[in-house]
């Protein structure tokens, strides 16, 4: 299957039916493709049975959709695009971290494996985007790192951010606030039974802060030995 086969909304419903396929081994609801890419359930059966007739998906009524190998290899060649655009705006272009995301978006639509092999190389073959998410090699190979939440550590556990599971730009802007970044070491002060917070001390920070079990949830940690 071509690349330049697949039109902008295929490649689209591709990206987001792996990421529900990585949340469940379960076959995805269509419910739950609509949902993702924001569209009527009856829009999403029709392109469920375009995908089907490419073989990039199998598809049964009411028994719900699993990828195909071509459809995993597309749909990753997507998701790496996006995250080495995401990595060079903000390597390369000064973006911050909260506003790569939509432009990424547009970018990863571009059909050209050159310039894709021309990025990766400018910035020395990253593993990770700048939100910790590990970037598809060229060959669709993922390069996972060990990591716990943060809320799962122990009172006096300490850690290194790897990773966040909100990439929104409002929650972004608010660990920006609080002096959390990928990279930054914290170590857990007292966990809080009543509501499950956190007292966090954060390096290069004087003070400790208190964090919500919210925001805890949405913070990966390797732990530091």
């Amino acid at each position: 299957m071509s690349k330049t086969q697949l039109s902008f909304v295929e490649e689209n419903y591709l990206k987001a039916i792996y990421h529900l396929t990585t949340e469940s081994k379960d076959p995805v609801s269509t419910n739950a493709i609509a949902e993702s890419v924001q569209t009527r359930a009856a829009s999403v059966t029709d392109m469920l049975k375009k995908l089907a007739a490419k073989k990039l998906i199998a598809y049964k009524k009411y028994y719900g959709v699993s990828m195909t190998g071509p459809g995993e290899k597309a749909a990753l060649e997507v998701i790496r695009k996006h995250r080495l655009w995401e990595t060079f705006l903000v390597e390369k272009l000064n973006f911050t971290w909260d506003q790569v995301h939509e432009v990424a978006e547009q970018l990863e639509h571009i059909h050209s494996p050159l310039l894709i092999q021309r990025i990766d190389a400018l910035l020395g073959y990253p593993t990770h985007d700048p939100h910790g998410d590990p970037i598809p090699s060229e060959q669709g190979e993922i390069t996972e790192q060990s990591h716990i939440l943060l809320s799962e550590l122990k009172s006096g556990s300490e850690g290194k951010v790897v990773a966040v599971n909100d990439s929104s730009p409002d929650f972004l802007r608010y660990l920006d606030r609080l002096g959390i970044a990928i990279g930054t070491r914290v170590t857990i002060i007292e966990k809080v039974s009543f509501d499950g917070s956190i007292e966090l001390k954060v390096e290069n920070e004087v003070k400790p802060l208190f964090i919500s079990k919210e925001v805890s949830d949405n913070l990966w940690i390797t732990k530091v030995t």
